[in-house]
């Protein structure tokens, strides 16, 4: 990829403050574009990160906030426009992950994964959309996830969530071609992450492997997502990139 490809550029990245959503931002901000630091809560996390995309160089806004309440949503973007001038890619990384049987699931379990993993969605893409459409070459990426093409136990909310993102990949580039916007998925899959005490790995990453052995790390994900937001991806929309080292071919 070209050195700072991404110079002039304003980029969104929502669920920045750790792992992939933090790697996503600092590649990013290392091909030059300036970046939009959301979390939810978490204001250190997003602050540090910020700071180490100053220090790359380039510019960075925090704005805490729920993906899942659009009205701060529709702040965060309106923010972005005052405080860096456009909007030119918005990466929908917000999530949760919960595990649960389903038989024990209750209405509130299921709301809360579509709450913030698709509703999420469609709330940044609304508030960005002038914005992106004002660019005249927007990205729209967003990240799914391995189990919504495999499924997996105990994640029928989070499975059919990322499973949902990748119909809203694809209708959104049709509706959203005339404006000159892309939008892709990138599927992330048995990528090694800090996981808390309490929250181990994932029951279905035990059931897959990778033709290399090893898992992948935040950084391939955002390398992928660096490329798709740049000028030699333009002709690439509607497709979901899967980043796991081979884990769909029977390893």
């Amino acid at each position: 990829m070209a050195d700072k490809e991404l110079t002039g550029k304003v980029a969104i990245v929502t669920g920045a403050g750790r792992n992939i959503g933090r790697a996503i931002a600092l590649a990013l901000a290392g091909a030059g574009a300036s970046v939009v630091v959301n979390a939810r809560s978490n204001r250190a996390e997003a602050e540090a990160v910020a700071r180490e995309i100053e220090t790359q160089g380039s510019k960075a806004l925090v704005h805490i906030g729920d993906v899942a309440d659009a009205d701060a949503v529709q702040a965060m973007a309106d923010a972005a426009v005052k405080n860096l001038g456009r909007i030119d890619i918005l990466v929908n990384n917000a999530s949760l992950r919960r595990e649960k049987p389903f038989a024990e699931m209750n209405y509130a379990d299921w709301r809360e994964i579509m709450d913030v993993t698709l509703d999420g969605a469609f709330h940044c893409v609304k508030a960005c959309l002038p914005a992106l459409r004002n660019s005249g070459a927007g990205s729209v990426i967003n990240i799914g996830g391995l189990s919504a093409h495999t499924g997996a136990r105990n994640r029928a909310h989070v499975v059919t969530a990322k499973a949902g993102l990748i119909g809203f990949t694809r209708a959104l580039a049709h509706d959203l071609s005339e404006d000159g916007i892309t939008v892709n998925c990138v599927v992330p899959g048995l990528i090694g992450t800090p996981r808390p005490k309490d929250r181990p790995e994932p029951a279905h990453h035990l059931t897959h492997g990778t033709i290399s052995g090893v898992r992948g790390t935040p950084d391939d994900v955002a390398a992928t997502v660096r490329f798709l937001c740049s000028p030699a991806a333009r002709y690439i929309t509607g497709q979901a990139v899967h980043v796991n080292g081979g884990a769909y071919l029977g390893v």
